[in-house]
């Protein structure tokens, strides 16, 4: 789990730790140092924490003027026992809502298990984003299968060509532009 890095490709043009307006601003990261851990395992010192001992996150690029942000995940998203959702809704999205983030894209590929609970906080996720969305992209199958045990997809789009989304191949605008444009297909 050490080896899996949040995508850095883009860290030139987009980084939550030199943007005031993040929740993540002025964060420090020693590459010297892997002191997180999930499950007994180290990852990389540059994820993220969102006060959760089983998921972690990077916020790979926001752009307030499009009302849009990209985020990573790693590890076991748990709402049954850590209630990951409140911890990702109170300490990252509410802040990210607040400075008009409204197109959340998730990427979900290192999350490699989920465990539910009730969907009263992506319910009022999906209910702050108003005119916006919430797409998942490239989960893995089984763990979109649970999430869907707990109508999570009422909230958060999956399914199509998001399950296997090549997004490492774009530019953090065109990923989102190539999202935006799947979903408003759906959407009509």
């Amino acid at each position: 789990m050490h080896t899996i890095e949040p995508h850095y490709n883009w860290i030139e043009q987009y980084s939550a730790t030199d943007d005031p307006r993040s929740p993540l601003f002025g964060t420090e990261y020693s590459l010297d140092t892997y002191s997180n851990t999930i499950y007994g395992y180290y990852i990389h010192p540059q994820w993220d924490s969102l006060e959760s001992e089983t998921l972690f996150f990077k916020i790979l690029w926001a752009d307030y003027d499009e009302g849009a942000a990209i985020l990573e995940f790693i590890g076991e998203w748990n709402d049954a026992i850590e209630n990951d959702i409140m911890s990702l809704k109170r300490n990252i999205l509410d802040v990210l809502l607040h400075e008009g983030i409204q197109r959340f894209i998730l990427i979900g590929e290192n999350v490699f298990n989920f465990h539910g609970s009730d969907d009263s906080y992506y319910e009022e996720w999906f209910e702050e984003v108003e005119d916006g969305w919430i797409a998942g992209i490239n989960f893995q199958e089984h763990v979109r299968r649970e999430m869907s045990q707990y109508n999570l997809d009422h909230y958060i789009n999956f399914g199509g060509e998001l399950d296997d989304f090549p997004w490492r191949t774009y530019e953090p605008r065109r990923l989102f532009e190539a999202v935006a444009n799947l979903l408003r297909r759906r959407l009509n």
